[in-house]
């Protein structure tokens, strides 16, 4: 094996390892978020609604 190869090979490895990332923080983060838009879906959906409604009755009234 030549020396640049051997090169390649520490940088390719260095590169793969720094890329496996944190896959329980992942998860975390992804399920922290699906947990708030859940919490404030509950809360301004019906808000949310009804400002749809109006807008929708404003359009079709023309």
């Amino acid at each position: 094996m030549t020396t640049i190869s051997r090169r390649f090979s520490r940088v390719v490895g260095r590169i793969q390892d720094e890329e496996r990332g944190d896959v329980p923080g992942w998860v975390l983060v992804t399920l922290m978020t699906a947990g708030l838009v859940i919490v404030i879906w509950t809360v301004a959906g019906p808000a949310l609604t009804g400002v749809f409604e109006q807008a929708i009755a404003r359009v079709t009234s023309f």
